[in-house]
């Protein structure tokens, strides 16, 4: 294990005679990864969050609900002393009719044993195809939230993995340099003056 001495801040921009190019040039790619990382974070996470979010209160305006009629009796029984919050439900085809007219059927969940031609709650985009029932305004702003996060941080390490490579391209380099030097003047280390 290595000893350490305390931890300097800035070390990297301290004036010290022993300082190299190499060190300099370090310094200012570690800077500048960090502030393009960031940069390209947040700036990823406004643009996705955005997007999300207006994608979300489109569909909130857009999207309507309509009354469909049960094609058939849905299957199973209906139990009359289960609260319908917690009845079964299951999958029945219904059809409706869209704001353009057009007719239109689908797979809906419903209490089992509902009669054919019973009324059914189904949500629709404007050309009347069957679609989920929109997020609320606090549901969309938390999925925008988190969906631009996620994209936030993926974007953001991009930059900062490829200033870690350049990182090892700049140490290699360093370590070749002392190795040139080292065998310049390491030989002289061992003569002695007499």
């Amino acid at each position: 294990m290595a000893l350490r001495g305390p931890k300097v801040w800035l070390w990297r921009w301290r004036r010290n005679p022993l300082k190299r190019r190499a060190d300099r040039v370090e310094a200012w790619v570690v800077l500048g990864v960090w502030m393009l990382t960031a940069f390209v974070g947040v700036l990823a996470w406004t643009t996705v969050s955005r997007s999300v979010a207006d994608g979300l209160a489109r569909e909130r305006v857009e999207w309507r609900p309509l009354v469909a009629r049960l094609a058939e009796r849905a299957p199973g029984t209906a139990s009359e002393n289960a609260p319908v919050s917690r009845a079964e439900h299951v999958w029945a085809t219904a059809r409706w009719t869209a704001a353009d007219g057009s007719e239109h059927s689908g797979q809906l969940r419903v209490p089992a044993g509902s009669a054919a031609g019973a009324p059914v709650t189904v949500w629709t985009d404007p050309e009347g195809r069957q679609v989920t029932r929109p997020v609320t305004e606090s549901q969309a702003r938390v999925r925008a939230f988190l969906t631009g996060g996620v994209a936030g941080l993926c974007a953001a390490a991009v930059p900062l993995v490829a200033g870690r490579a350049l990182r090892g391209r700049l140490e290699c380099r360093r370590i070749d340099q002392w190795d040139a030097e080292w065998s310049r003047f390491g030989p002289m280390w061992g003569r002695t003056t007499g």
